[in-house]
């Protein structure tokens, strides 16, 4: 079993899948919520565990998920601070 996805960025731009100082293993998931359409950065241990998560949270108004152009070590990755 997968160890489920971190969310970076939620309810953020989509210019956010741009940034490469995010790990390379982050996606910018794509869904709607009440008509809205919505955008999350989420990294996991994979596309799967990440894919799984949101489609158990949203199903039907999950969209799209793509790879972000993030190209850090996820293991040299520090959070940004709030």
């Amino acid at each position: 079993m997968g160890k489920g996805c971190k969310i970076i960025h939620e309810d953020c731009d989509p210019t956010f899948g741009q940034d490469r100082s995010l790990p390379y293993n982050t996606f910018l998931i794509e869904y709607t919520v009440e008509g809205l359409t919505k955008f999350d950065v989420a990294s996991g241990a994979g596309q799967v565990d990440v894919f799984d998560e949101y489609w158990d949270k949203y199903h039907s108004d999950f969209v799209n998920m793509t790879l972000t152009e993030g190209r850090v070590n996820p293991k040299n990755w520090n959070p940004p601070k709030k």
